[in-house]
């Protein structure tokens, strides 16, 4: 159907109200923006929807809400249990809350128990949920780090973790099976309520999931030795962290916890950051600005949903150091198995083919294994859920991934912000106590184990027109593949897309045991590494870099050169 049909069919029909007709209207005399809302309809992926507020069918907003939720609702009506229910949360963003009660009374239209939470609650509490309550599916709203333009809806399975093989391309094809708003069902709250199909989860959820995670510390002896010297700054960045991650650390013995006063009230605006993303040092700023005051040596910052921590540092010279992903999953494997009464000679670390290699030598040194899934926290859930049903003879010790997200414990099956919060403030209060800190252990980790490097270029390419550009070139650099990077020759390219490892020095082909997703990556002769993904999330196409060095300054020229060189291949 043609974009401008569709606005016009929602501008004339009953169905879509006064509010939407009127947002419509207002951009009657812009046909780019018109098409830019009705040109396609916003994909429910393999991790659900995630796109602009705003009305048309590239958008989200209630009506597409609903129509995700009712194709979950015939979903779990042919393959799930009705009876058992949905678990439904949000975050702190724009018209979340309004999504999740829409959600919930699809749900309840089709015989479908939603509980939901009476606010909003971080991403790990959701997926602990649905498995304490022993739901059927759950539902989180939320658009992660995105702008605040954003907002999103992920799905979640009963064993916790988003929905992966066979459920996604189930739910989606029943979601894209939807041809009309017609075939929507929903009712009202107070219908929903009266046949108890809508019910608001109980306080003690939370009281479970902090005596959960408070039972995973590792040296809460080290708490008490420095609670009254050690000062740690924390910003929920307005976002789902604030009430959960002060509750553990005050239950844990911290004395000296100084919350970012102006990023702790939810806020859907994020008005002191330009982008809530802890991947990026300037949401840092007012932290570091307290930390000044209070001399403190760590600052730690959730994204909204806290699913996700970023930190910073003081180095020896008093600086401060923006950590990355990488960095942080290396030290907090390092920390927990040096924890461990016993290492279990099954144990294995769960990691992204885009996260850092450095982790290899830390699990050999252990007799730890190590095992690769794609990108996306929901493919180590999946490892998890695998390990418990015995397909592998595995224990699951920690998983990780560059972007910033960790898991330990089995507790939840997503990243769990709220846990490696705790662990990195526990961390902090162990090195310390032994007269050491976070930034002298990862540097004794590089002279150990070397200087692995790595960065993430990411090019936004927005719209139907960036849609296709992104596309485009990874058809060119899957068809035309680079021989040679940064005066290196490339010796091997995986192509997750066709499941095929092609190693260009033998002219050997293999199967990849993963499933397909749309990336490339390319090893060099001096063990440098180049993966290319569309973003799943947002408008950007991906590069990742990653290299080793003898030295820090060598690894940091080898990083730079090859980012310069791939980076020419895009121009």
């Amino acid at each position: 159907m043609d974009y401008r049909v569709k606005y016009e069919e929602w501008l004339n029909n009953d169905y879509f109200d006064q509010n939407t007709k009127e947002e419509l209207r207002s951009i009657a005399k812009d046909p780019k923006e018109i098409e830019e809302r009705f040109y396609t309809s916003l994909d429910f992926g393999t991790g659900g929807l995630r796109g602009i507020i705003g009305a048309g069918t590239n958008r989200i907003n209630k009506y597409t809400i609903r129509k995700a939720t009712q194709g979950l609702a015939n979903y779990i009506s042919e393959n799930g249990d009705k009876e058992k229910g949905v678990v439904i949360s949000h975050d702190s963003r724009h018209k979340s809350r309004e999504f999740s009660i829409e959600a919930a009374l699809v749900l309840a239209a089709n015989g479908i128990k939603a509980y939901l939470f009476d606010d909003l609650r971080p991403t790990p509490e959701l997926s602990f949920a649905v498995r304490e309550l022993g739901a059927t599916a759950g539902i989180m709203v939320t658009a992660s780090h995105n702008p605040p333009e954003y907002n999103g809806y992920k799905v979640y399975w009963e064993d916790g973790a988003q929905v992966v093989s066979p459920h996604d391309k189930g739910i989606i094809g029943e979601v894209n099976a939807i041809e009309s708003f017609d075939n929507v069902k929903t009712i009202s709250e107070e219908e929903a309520r009266e046949q108890g199909l809508f019910e608001i989860i109980k306080p003690e959820m939370d009281d479970k999931y902090i005596k959960t995670l408070k039972d995973l510390s590792l040296n809460p002896e080290s708490i008490k030795k420095v609670a009254n010297d050690l000062h740690i700054v924390y910003t929920p960045l307005h976002g789902t962290g604030n009430m959960p991650v002060q509750r553990v650390l005050d239950e844990l013995g911290f004395k000296n916890l100084h919350v970012v006063k102006e990023q702790e009230q939810p806020d859907p605006n994020f008005s002191t950051v330009s982008y809530p993303n802890p991947e990026e040092p300037a949401v840092f700023d007012l932290g570091i600005k307290l930390a000044e005051e209070k001399d403190a040596e760590l600052v730690m910052a959730n994204d909204p949903d806290a699913d996700r921590v970023g930190i910073a540092v003081k180095n020896t010279d008093g600086e401060w150091e923006f950590l990355n992903g990488n960095q942080v999953g290396i030290l907090l494997t390092e920390y927990i198995v040096n924890s461990l009464e016993v290492v279990p000679e099954n144990g294995v670390v769960i990691k992204t083919v885009v996260t850092t290699e450095m982790i290899r030598p830390i699990a050999e040194k252990y007799g730890l294994g190590v095992m690769d899934t794609l990108t996306g926290f929901k493919y180590i859930g999946e490892k998890i859920k695998e390990f418990e049903e015995g397909k592998y003879d595995k224990e699951y010790i920690f998983g990780f991934e560059e972007s910033y997200g960790y898991l330990y414990g089995t507790h939840a099956r997503d990243k769990d912000a709220i846990v490696a919060t705790m662990l990195v403030a526990e961390m902090a209060a162990y090195y310390k106590s032994k007269g050491s800190s976070i930034y002298e252990e990862l540097m004794r980790c590089y002279e150990e184990y070397g200087y692995y490097k790595a960065d993430l270029e990411a090019i936004k390419m927005p719209g139907k027109e960036g849609k296709e550009k992104i596309a485009a070139l990874l058809k060119s650099l899957r068809e035309d593949s680079p021989v040679e990077l940064n005066g290196e020759k490339v010796i091997v390219k995986k192509d997750y897309l066709l499941s095929k490892e092609y190693d260009l020095v033998n002219g050997e082909e293999s199967e990849i045991d993963l499933p397909e997703s749309n990336v490339l990556q390319f090893l060099l002769a001096d063990n440098s590494l180049v993966t290319v993904r569309p973003s799943g999330t947002e408008p950007k196409i991906k590069f990742y870099f990653s290299v080793t060095g003898d030295s820090n300054e060598e690894a940091e020229d080898k990083l730079s050169s090859l980012k310069e060189s791939v980076m020419k291949l895009t121009k």
